[in-house]
């Protein structure tokens, strides 16, 4: 067969959905993947135990996707973080609930999730053909008409889904492929640039790989324009690492590095890390106050232990001009509130993020300004279904990107197979 209702390239998590959405409806659906495995990405996420979704209400989830998440509004009324839970839970994936909302099978591992979407696929009778590099979408007539492969073998659709992902981990196959068909088009590529990446800093410390290796728990870390305004802030755990910082708060800021860097037209971007989130400085004043007094004969540098992070304290403060070795009785009263001033905003400098390959997400892509948020439907060029991370979304790691990936997916499938219907009556 040469002829399919709807062809979906692409087999990560949104081409996959859009299948099982598309093939539900009737269509006869073709999925072509470059790759020799389906769900590459899927098997990889949430450190390889899959976190296919978020709990938290729909408001919430939009918030925690930064990138244009308004746009999903529409695909959520279709299908949302619940349908995602019910439909994985029918295939016999039962789900549990861990920190901040996010979703894992209850088995911990990824392959279940992802052979249980794939099964699914072919339970609904989906041809899929692996190791089949897409060299073109063609277009004819004002419209979507087929692919042709690497290969030259062509086939033909008035209906044609491009999930082929952005440019991040691109050992998954996500090398942006579907960038150069879309704009063929006619589609806009918004600049495309690294999220949910390491953030890079030239600090002397940093080089001095002295703080290597050293995690911070439960601390803020905040983003600060050249205005000294605070552009965003994230709590949870951060890394040290040889050329910067990592983890999960450092991930979720990285984004707004390159916001800063594009609006002020700089390289450097101050950053502060809070190390007592929950305390005000005066209660942190009042706390380094009590150390001092319980031990008055000792040097602050060891009174100090045991509060705060060991390998952190000489940095700390020396950013408060403070000698380790003064006793604690001998410290004046400006340096108490000097050093309660640096545990509160340790204030660092960044210079960029990693490389794009080296981010979990991608930033920027096929300009939502034109795609239908109801069906995903190219505005420019009729039967051209966009889904998943080709587009301009980008949300926070914790289950939203791969929220907003099923969502989009089963959107585009849906409207994809009821749009072929229409064509064949």
């Amino acid at each position: 067969m040469s002829h399919y209702d709807v062809i979906v390239v692409g087999g990560g998590p949104s081409g996959l959905m859009a299948c099982v959405a598309a093939a539900e409806r009737g269509a006869s659906v073709l999925l072509i993947d470059k790759g020799d495995k389906l769900g590459r990405k899927l098997g990889i996420s949430g450190g390889g135990r899959c976190n296919v979704t978020n709990a938290k209400e729909t408001d919430e989830l939009i918030a925690h996707i930064p990138g244009n998440g308004r746009f999903l509004y529409s695909a959520f009324q279709h299908w949302n973080n619940r349908d995602i839970m019910s439909f994985f839970e029918g295939l016999g994936i039962p789900l549990k609930e861990e920190d901040n909302g996010r979703m894992f099978p209850v088995s911990d591992k990824a392959s279940s999730v992802v052979n249980a979407l794939v099964g699914k696929v072919k339970e609904l009778g989906t041809e899929i053909k692996t190791n089949s590099p897409v060299e073109r979408v063609l277009y004819g007539d004002g419209q979507t008409a087929g692919v042709e492969l690497k290969s030259g073998k062509i086939y033909k659709s008035p209906c044609i889904i491009i999930a082929t992902g952005g440019q991040s981990v691109p050992q998954t196959g996500s090398t942006g492929d579907g960038y150069p068909w879309a704009t063929t088009a006619g589609h806009t590529i918004t600049e495309l640039y690294p999220t949910e990446v390491p953030i890079v800093s030239t600090e002397t410390w940093i080089a001095s790989k002295e703080l290597q290796g050293l995690s911070l728990r439960d601390v803020e870390l905040s983003v600060w324009n050249p205005k000294g305004k605070r552009v965003i802030a994230h709590r949870g755990d951060m890394l040290f690492t040889h050329f910067g910082v990592s983890g999960p708060i450092a991930l979720r800021c990285s984004q707004f590095i390159r916001q800063v860097q594009r609006k002020f037209d700089t390289v450097n971007v101050d950053l502060a890390i809070d190390l007592f989130p929950d305390l005000a400085l005066s209660e942190v004043e009042s706390a380094f106050k009590e150390r001092l007094e319980q031990e008055p004969k000792k040097a602050v540098k060891n009174a100090i232990k045991g509060w705060i992070p060991e390998r952190m304290i000489p940095l700390l403060l020396s950013k408060a001009a403070i000698d380790g070795n003064t006793v604690c009785s001998g410290l004046s009263k400006t340096s108490v509130s000097a050093f309660a001033a640096v545990l509160k905003k340790f204030l660092f400098r960044a210079c960029g993020t990693r490389s794009l390959k080296e981010a979990f997400v991608t930033g920027g892509g096929v300009s939502l300004k034109e795609i239908q948020p109801k069906t995903m439907e190219s505005k420019l060029m009729p039967g051209l279904f966009f889904c998943g991370e080709v587009m301009d979304i980008h949300g926070y790691t914790g289950g939203y990107n791969i929220t907003a990936a099923f969502s989009t997916g089963y959107t585009a499938g849906k409207h994809a197979a009821e749009t072929a219907a229409m064509l064949r009556n």
